[in-house]
């Protein structure tokens, strides 16, 4: 049996096996370097080995790793203060959004939906009969309940049977989304973008019409911000693109800065309010470790300068990639901030084949969907380190 027979194959990695990181920068077991453009699918917005992020958690290292949530810890309740402070402007209504702590960004999303599926039992819909309205394209994670309403047939085919209460319209089309909400709804939940999707901006007017409906129809808005939160889009949170707020909000990829995996649900303490002792849990969910991580995390964000950082770079990226599609070279660009999908022309080739062009060329990206790729460098990348990554990808495509 070979090393690779001992692993299950659920990936496709391209063929570079990496050992060290600083920055935007990786190497590999061969000595040579690259430029990461996926950082982590965001994960890593600052970059691998932040060292406000590392030392963060070799201080913590020497005094506390786990409590559980059996007893407190002196790092919980600050976590929670800050990241509700930071979430302040975009969760409706309240000065103080409640946080829940939990590990990944599939475990967020699944207390998302726990939660607003009591919220609605509670107001009177018959358990077993609420339901979420959710978006075509959308990925929100791999447990069997997210599958469940994955449109995504790699995602979703043979993991049957699925999880009922899921109602699926259209990205975008904010009729179809009214539409879909009755009296049964619970909640409406959606990314911002759609990241896995290829990078897919909706409508300006889609999120402030998704929000009306919610409101005219008393049903909750998630928004999960797991990819786009914390600094890629320019903003904190993408919300802010569209100035709405939502009642629950999922967080993670970038909260644990690339150093291990944080998550959190923020909202309206009145609907999180729902889940008592016992009903919910998690026993690394708010851990010190990942509590220290996340408030260096929180510290970054909090003078505005990454997110300035991310405008002004993004500016620059998006500038560069409309003229790769003027010169022919793409067949279509978009998003926001350090975020970008790109169309590579199915004559040409195919998403994962640039990629693996580009990894010879000593940057490392990721193909999605077969003839798109995305582009989200850690938003610390130095000016310089961007256009030699886009003077790479203009080499690789010509």
């Amino acid at each position: 049996m070979t090393s690779s027979d001992t692993l299950a194959h659920n990936y496709h990695p391209l063929p570079v096996t990496l050992t060290s990181g600083e920055g935007a920068w990786v190497r590999d077991v061969e000595g040579r370097t690259y430029l990461d453009l996926l950082a982590g699918y965001s994960a890593l917005n600052f970059g691998h080995r932040h060292p406000d992020l590392t030392a963060a958690a070799h201080r913590q290292l020497d005094r506390l790793t786990l409590s559980s949530r059996a007893f407190d810890h002196d790092l919980l309740h600050p976590f929670a203060e800050a990241l509700s402070a930071l979430s302040r402007p975009v969760i409706a209504g309240i000065d103080a959004p409640m946080v829940l702590p939990m590990n990944t960004g599939a475990e967020a999303v699944e207390t998302a939906i726990k939660t607003a599926r009591k919220w609605g039992h509670q107001r009177g819909i018959p358990e077993d009969e609420g339901t979420i309205v959710v978006a075509e394209g959308n990925f929100h994670g791999r447990t069997t309940t997210i599958v469940s309403f994955s449109t995504d047939p790699e995602a979703r085919q043979g993991f049957g049977p699925f999880t009922p209460g899921f109602r699926v319209v259209p990205f975008g089309d904010a009729q179809a989304l009214r539409a879909a909400v009755d009296e049964r709804t619970v909640a409406v939940l959606l990314e911002p973008i759609q990241g896995e999707q290829g990078v897919v901006v909706p409508p300006a007017d889609y999120w402030p019409t998704v929000r009306q409906i919610c409101n005219d129809t008393d049903t909750l808005l998630i928004a999960d911000e797991i990819q786009s939160g914390l600094g890629r889009t320019g903003t904190t949170f993408a919300l802010e693109l569209w100035g709405v707020r939502a009642d629950l909000m999922t967080l993670g990829k970038a909260l644990g800065g690339g150093v291990l995996p944080v998550s959190a649900v923020v909202g309206c303490p009145d609907v999180l309010g729902v889940l008592t002792p016992g009903s919910h849990g998690s026993t690394f969910g708010g851990n010190p470790l990942a509590c220290a991580v996340g408030l260096a995390v929180i510290e970054l964000l909090s003078t505005g300068q990454v997110q300035h950082r991310a405008r002004e770079l993004g500016t620059h990226l998006h500038e560069r990639l409309r003229t790769l599609v003027q010169g022919g070279l793409l067949t279509g660009t978009r998003g926001v901030g350090l975020w970008a999908g790109l169309d590579v022309d199915p004559a040409w080739g195919t998403g994962r084949q640039l990629c693996e062009r580009l990894l010879e060329l000593g940057v490392l990206a990721k193909d999605t969907h077969g003839s798109t790729i995305r582009l989200a460098p850690p938003l610390t990348i130095a000016a310089e380190d961007l256009d030699l990554a886009l003077d790479r990808l203009t080499h690789a495509l010509r």
